[in-house]
């Protein structure tokens, strides 16, 4: 693959967590989750690193981390929304590659960081992201999991909670496993946009679809916007929203 261009990280970290609150300040292995994000960030070889975020107890973890602290507004709809201040804050020119990391995924690995960097600077959509193979077939009937189908370019046709795409006759004979030869793909949630295309995506009105969905990328595709996919180089761990999660994470941090 071809190495990343030069590019920026921001991680966007919120306080408010309905289901696991000040979901960036708990400890893992002893050190905040927001910090460990940001060190692999700081792995993959970004020239910079802002975690933006609504509160100031967040500043204060990073404090000598090596990266910068962006405070932004606390009544962002979105991440995206939240890096697209970062953009006017630190006035990253327009075609800077921005990796919007999320701040609950302290154990991303630095090739896909590097990867989805790659994905864009290899193409002239405005916005890239990753997928990866689908494992089951449970993973392809449950709506928590994102699935995406491409086109032979390898820029998005469509995101969807639901099953995607419908293989036809073998579903009609059997549910229970996967067909051979159907290309399946889950969603990574890590993005790369053009810092000025960052602006203008967070102006544009939500959709239709994006809102029956509650899946933000569709809001790029619906106003005509390409976005490009890319296969991620090795697994994405998943990330942590609840305290099970947390758990998990510490116990492979630790080596267990």
């Amino acid at each position: 693959m071809t190495a990343a261009p030069p590019f920026i990280v921001a991680i966007p970290a919120r306080h408010g967590s309905t289901r696991l609150p000040g979901k960036p300040l708990r400890p893992i292995a002893g050190v905040p989750m927001v910090v460990h994000v940001a060190r692999r960030a700081l792995a993959a070889g970004a020239g910079t690193v802002v975690v933006a975020t609504d509160d100031a107890r967040i500043a204060d973890a990073l404090a000598g981390s090596g990266v910068q602290v962006a405070l932004t507004r606390a009544d962002h709809a979105s991440g995206s929304d939240r890096l697209a201040e970062c953009v006017e804050q630190f006035g990253w020119p327009d075609d800077a590659i921005v990796v919007n990391l999320q701040g609950d995924e302290p154990l991303a690995p630095a090739s896909g960081i590097r990867a989805v960097a790659a994905a864009l600077a290899e193409d002239d959509a405005p916005m890239a992201t990753l997928a990866t193979p689908l494992a089951t077939v449970e993973e392809l009937f449950d709506p928590a999991c994102v699935k995406l189908v491409r086109a032979a370019d390898g820029r998005a046709l469509y995101f969807s909670r639901a099953p995607l795409p419908w293989p036809r006759d073998a579903f009609a004979h059997d549910r229970s496993r996967l067909p051979a030869g159907v290309p399946f793909l889950r969603h990574i949630g890590i993005y790369a946009y053009r810092a000025g295309f960052l602006r203008r995506f967070t102006a544009l009105p939500p959709t239709p679809l994006e809102q029956a969905e509650s899946l933000e990328q569709l809001r790029a595709l619906e106003h005509g916007h390409a976005i490009a996919v890319r296969l991620a180089p090795e697994p994405f761990p998943a990330g942590v929203d609840t305290a099970e999660d947390l758990a998990r994470v510490e116990r492979l941090l630790r080596g267990d």
